[in-house]
């Protein structure tokens, strides 16, 4: 091993993109659709559009960010520049809490796909196998990663347009007008972390600008074109799925509980569950798993390798392998923990605390996007922001909302994550003393 912070530089904007759409693209697969059971058609609608506005503006605002510090720390590297090391630690940790926590759900959605095929293995099984297959793959070297995440990138969307041109002949006006807001206008609040959950983790391509072979080119290009990548595919899966059959049936199975897979559901009503297109939806909605599973753990490997090679955590964090130059100690840990976090087997749980640490991260990035506008004007900024200030203000208070909103339907998942980062920040101050 090595304490060189050296990272190889061999992202393409190609590349980028596919990292980009894949950290994200599990979110049209599964989970979105338990919003609807909070706020309807109408209810999640809504809150899909003011969560399409905070990324866009968010995205644009933290473009400029990456191209003007192209460094593996994202969010932590940019609030310390901007505003100090106690937010940038604060930052670095909620980056990292959405990063580790993300992972754990989607796995746990692999190993119940998995499962579907060898009902004799438990979830849990390949769910953790799912854990040592990509970090070893990640290890290895970010160029294969980045590869395989190109090509599950591509048939994940790919299923995603067969899907639409299934569904869509079929969907009527009146589905999407059935019980269109069930609990009224608080639906709408509750229903903020399943929109959320269409775009969460896209942020994860900046800290990735220290490996790309052009950091301004890349970022600017892939990152945008990712996020425009993911609205297209978020509104064709809203409307095709609800489209067919109303809200109700993408929520709910024939026994009356939950559905963490509402594409299949939509598809069993167009071409029927023994159909070769309702096999292959199934077969493909593994490979968006798989794409948003490897790539999240990319950047929660970048994210918790910068945290200990700034010291401010343990320097085994922070080392990149001699060989490989990969953050390999850093996905050995995330690894651990996210294999701690599926035996509670309380998904949704992790999934809230993942978003509560994204919302953090946007919060603080926009201030800092403010503040070395101010602080620094004559920073080289390659790329920026259009409309400043409105954009970073826009995704500011949008994401304050959000936050407010889903502390107060979570309560003690706020709890746990706020105690979480207390506990964290007092042991980060206590060993800058020491």
């Amino acid at each position: 091993m090595s304490n060189s912070p050296e990272l190889k530089r061999i992202l393409t904007p190609a590349m980028v993109w596919g990292l980009g759409v894949g950290y994200v693209i599990s979110g049209n697969y599964f989970g979105w659709n338990l919003g609807l059971e909070q706020g309807g058609t109408l209810g999640l609608a809504i809150a899909t559009g003011f969560v399409i506005i905070m990324y866009v503006t968010f995205t644009f605002s933290y473009a400029e960010l990456s191209c003007s510090i192209p460094k593996a720390g994202g969010a932590f590297d940019y609030a310390e520049r901007a505003l100090g090391k106690d937010a940038g630690f604060i930052a670095g940790m909620a980056q990292s809490i959405e990063f580790i926590f993300a992972p754990p759900a989607i796995a746990f959605a692999i190993g119940s796909y998995m499962n579907l095929f060898f009902p004799s293995i438990p979830v849990i099984g390949f769910s953790i196998t799912a854990y040592l297959v990509f970090t070893a793959l990640n290890s290895y070297g970010l160029q294969a990663a980045a590869v395989f995440e190109l090509f599950v990138t591509a048939i994940a969307i790919g299923g995603l347009l067969l899907f639409s041109a299934v569904v869509l002949p079929d969907v009527q006006w009146s589905n999407m007008t059935k019980n269109v807001l069930p609990h009224g206008i608080p639906g709408i609040f509750a229903a903020i972390p399943f929109a959320i959950w269409f775009f969460l983790g896209i942020e994860g391509v900046a800290n990735l600008a220290e490996e790309t072979q052009n950091p301004t080119k890349a970022m600017s290009v892939g990152f945008l074109s990712a996020l425009f990548t993911l609205i297209a595919v978020c509104i064709l899966t809203f409307i095709g799925a609800v489209g067919v059959g109303g809200w109700e049936a993408v929520v709910y199975q024939d026994n009356g509980t939950s559905s963490d897979s509402p594409l299949p559901l939509a598809m069993k009503q167009v071409s029927g569950s023994e159909s070769g297109l309702y096999t292959t939806l199934i077969i493909v909605g593994l490979f968006g798993l798989v794409a948003s599973f490897n790539g999240l753990m990319l950047a929660a490997g970048r994210s918790t390798s910068e945290f200990g090679r700034v010291m401010f955590a343990s320097s085994f964090l922070g080392k990149i392998h001699s060989r490989f130059k990969t953050p390999s100690n850093a996905l050995l840990i995330n690894m651990l923990i996210g294999i701690l976090a599926l035996f509670t087997g309380r998904t949704g749980d992790v999934i809230t605390i993942s978003v509560f640490g994204a919302l953090t991260l946007y919060c603080i990035s926009m201030v800092a996007v403010l503040s070395l506008r101010k602080k620094e004007p004559d920073l080289e900024r390659p790329f920026k922001v259009p409309l400043f200030p409105a954009f970073p203000i826009i995704a500011f208070i949008i994401a304050i909302i959000a936050l407010a909103a889903i502390a107060f339907y979570n309560p003690m998942l706020c709890g746990f994550y706020v105690l979480l980062m207390g506990v964290s920040f007092g042991l980060f101050k206590w060993i800058r003393k020491s």
